[in-house]
């Protein structure tokens, strides 16, 4: 049996989509917009904002991924999203007028086009639909996240690693014609799916035993995504 579309719609369900947040706008007024925003490269490792920091701006990610997490005890992050290519991220806290709740760093060299908190407030008073888009995408997010801790809280590890693996290759690949694998470190993939990087090893060679997935130069590339989903779904009943 194909899962195609089930898989599809599961990965909504951990989308933010605010990549969507200027469809619907024309292309003069996201000519103007695009005026409005400036770039900036960030390199691996350097962070676009930080917990507890005051917010200046939103960023739109132009290439590269950036993880989204909190600092909990000691050094351990979990990791709650990754950024990819399209995303508009860090309105939350300026829209709430409040410092960055998170931290969002650069896993890769990222380039972003920048726009400042006067010029973003400023587009979302002359464009009412901006304004409605924005609305509508913070409630999906809140609806992401509320599912991102339902698994991390409630699932066997099993079952969100192979959550995260359809996941990440849509976010890794969605504007790429042929898969080029996942290349995240396993430090990230384990404070992804709330886990010690040991046992996320042992679920990773488990995996790549029974043929779900390969792993060439430190890269995941999924083999039998139906498999995988039916893992989650068959599990996910087992619970119930």
């Amino acid at each position: 049996m194909d899962y195609a579309k089930e898989i599809e719609e599961l990965r909504a369900k951990f989308d933010f989509k605010s990549n969507f947040l200027f469809d619907g706008l024309g292309d003069e007024q996201i000519a103007d917009i695009k005026k409005l925003f400036e770039p900036i490269s960030f390199s691996k490792g350097n962070k676009l904002f930080y917990e507890d920091g005051i917010p200046t701006g939103v960023f739109l990610i132009e290439s590269g991924l950036a993880k989204k997490y909190k600092s909990v005890i000691g050094d351990y992050e979990q990791i709650f999203y990754i950024y990819a290519q399209g995303d508009l991220l860090g309105y939350h806290a300026l829209l709430s007028d409040e410092r960055y709740q998170d931290s969002c760093e650069a896993m890769v060299d990222v380039q972003v086009s920048f726009i400042s908190k006067e010029n973003f407030l400023l587009l979302l008073e002359e464009i009412p639909s901006l304004k409605l888009s924005l609305i509508k995408n913070l409630s999906h997010e809140f609806g992401v996240l509320a599912n991102t801790i339902s698994i991390l809280a409630q699932k066997a590890q099993n079952i969100r690693l192979a959550l995260y693996l359809l996941v990440l290759e849509s976010r890794y690949n969605k504007f790429k014609t042929e898969s080029e694998g996942i290349s995240i470190t396993r430090e990230d993939l384990a404070n992804l799916i709330g886990a010690t990087r040991e046992s996320l090893g042992r679920s990773l060679k488990e995996f790549k035993d029974i043929g779900l997935i390969r792993i060439e130069s430190k890269a995941i590339y999924l083999q039998n995504r139906n498999a995988l989903y039916e893992l989650i779904e068959k599990k996910s009943k087992g619970d119930q």
